[in-house]
């Protein structure tokens, strides 16, 4: 690849300590067959994100089965992955903008392979719980990384032009990914595979962006904040923990409720207090000053929680309600994914042809909660042909709504706080997204087990997970019936948070898209702060 000083760690370095020339100082912007080679790595470590987690989804009550484990159990598989993933990308984030942003790619790829190879072997659900902790270290660099090197790297106004292969890479992952999550279960290999069958792309991703990706080194002193980050996590992860555990283990007024909701909102607030004082906060408290941030970060939270809380139970309502095997299973959520790819996609590109950005975040927050209200009307026996169509309205709605927030907030910050901003509407998106999962997953359980035990416990972590082809046929139709009603449940308790996410997004204003990169953007604001310093 043929580099400019932009893409040279050594005139990172002569940036830190030159003049105040900015003109010199700015690195130049790479032509778009530079672009595509420096973002091919970050296009396999998508690839690889999205695969780790699609490829399982049609696989898990398989393996939900084989291993002996209750319907709590099939909601930690994917909580405890979103968890850790939601409480570190702050964390990853602020590394982002202290330092070399490849390296750190890489180290959130090799958690990936770790906690692959030890899913794959996992003898137990213990063990494959754990190896989801390490997935979602992965993922939370993921998360925070590629958007933020893609800013990085790209203008605001340019990134639409390589929306349609990122859409392809996307929809490549989303759709390919159930597909041969069914395949390898309904195949000799078994479910394991699906953990296996990742690891050669992580390899290749490694490899690809130690060769293709060129990025400048900031070089100052550096001052992580590690209490913040550790009062962030605990209060994070505490909240997240009783979300998963009310209504399930105890009940939501109880005294583990009020004892654990304690802890949480002290050490959040203890976060908020050190975060204030801190030189290198990890979430700077000055993000929250700005409108167009503070409305994005807000809309993320709601469209995580009503998104992730009810289409990732999707995949179990397809094998469980209506008795798809996994590999149709797979094939049923198409539809779903074929809409957000095409939205985001033709999005993208008008967005860059026109520079108009708020429409298409409107548009997607009313199809939202149309989308989820939708889904709230069906049952064990609705449709294929209807549930195709409420996926189509729903994928179109989060196709146009996801990326778009990240763009309003990333072209309202200045370039050093690029990272942070980011990975702060990527942080309360996922945890949303994660307490979503954890109440709606807790209310399905306990809805399923009094349908089919009423005035028995309503513990919904007491039954296991039912395998529909080895039961009778009447218990086959009442386990079936309870699966459809609850989940229909869930979409419908999603619906009033998408129309607060709504609301939020009425509310943003905006801004002309800028024509620079956030590399760009970073030098000149370090030639100006010396130039001041200076006079």
């Amino acid at each position: 690849m043929t580099t400019t000083s932009s893409s040279s760690p050594e005139p990172a370095g002569t940036v830190e300590s030159a003049g105040v020339d900015i003109a010199t100082e700015a690195p130049a912007q790479l032509t778009p067959r530079q672009t595509i080679q420096a973002i091919s790595g970050l296009m396999m470590g998508m690839f690889v994100a999205i695969l780790a987690g699609t490829v399982v989804s049609t696989a898990l009550p398989r393996i939900i089965h084989d291993l002996g484990a209750s319907q709590s159990s099939y909601t930690w598989v994917v909580t405890l992955e979103l968890l850790t993933m939601t409480a570190t990308v702050p964390l990853w984030g602020k590394l982002a903008d202290l330092y070399n942003n490849k390296l750190l790619v890489q180290l959130s790829l090799s958690f990936f392979v770790v906690g692959s190879l030890v899913a794959g072997f996992a003898p137990n659900i213990e063990v494959l719980l754990g190896s989801r902790v390490l997935q979602g270290l992965g993922a939370g660099g993921l998360t925070a990384l590629v958007q933020i090197v893609m800013a990085a790297i790209i203008p605001p106004r340019e990134l639409g032009r390589y929306s349609g292969i990122f859409g392809a890479i996307f929809a490549s992952a989303t759709v390919g990914g159930p597909l041969l999550g069914g395949f390898l279960v309904d195949s000799p290999l078994g479910w394991r595979a699906c953990f296996l069958v990742g690891v050669p792309f992580v390899l290749a991703a490694i490899v690809l962006l130690q060769r293709t990706l060129k990025l400048p080194t900031v070089r100052r002193e550096v001052k992580i904040d590690w209490w913040g980050a550790f009062l962030i996590t605990a209060g994070v992860s505490t909240l997240l923990v009783w979300s998963s555990f009310a209504g399930n283990k105890f009940e939501w007024a109880s005294g583990w409720s009020f004892l654990l909701v304690g802890a949480a909102v002290a050490a959040l607030v203890a976060a908020v207090l050190v975060e204030r004082r801190h030189p290198e906060p990890i979430i700077p408290m000055d993000l929250f000053r700005n409108r167009t941030v503070t409305l994005s970060i807000i809309a993320s939270a709601l469209v995580g929680l009503a998104m992730f809380g009810g289409s990732v139970f999707l995949a179990q309502y397809f094998q469980i309600a209506q008795g798809y095997s996994p590999t149709k299973a797979g094939l049923m959520s198409l539809p779903l994914i074929l809409g957000m790819m095409v939205a985001s996609t033709i999005a993208g590109g008008l967005i860059t042809k026109y520079g108009k950005w708020k429409i298409y975040l409107v548009i997607g927050s009313v199809l939202l909660p149309i989308g989820l209200a939708l889904f709230g009307t069906i049952d064990a026996h609705t449709s294929k042909y209807m549930l195709w169509a409420f996926m189509v309205v729903l994928g179109v709605g989060i196709g146009l709504v996801m990326q778009n927030l990240v763009l309003a907030a990333q072209n309202d910050v200045p370039a050093r706080e690029l990272g942070a901003a980011t990975s702060a509407v990527s942080f309360f998106r996922s945890m949303g997204g994660t307490i979503g999962v954890s109440v709606l997953g807790a209310i399905l359980a306990n809805k399923v087990t009094e349908t089919l035990n009423p005035g028995g416990s309503s513990s919904g972590g007491s039954g296991t997970v039912p395998n529909i082809a080895d039961l009778p046929e009447q218990a086959r139709a009442v386990v079936e019936n309870a699966y459809g009603d609850a989940t229909a449940d869930l979409f419908m308790m999603s619906v009033p948070f998408a129309v607060l996410a709504l609301i939020a997004v009425l509310f943003i204003k905006e801004k002309v898209l800028l024509t620079t990169t956030g590399a760009e953007r970073r030098a000149e604001e370090e030639a100006a702060g010396r130039l001041q310093d200076d006079i």
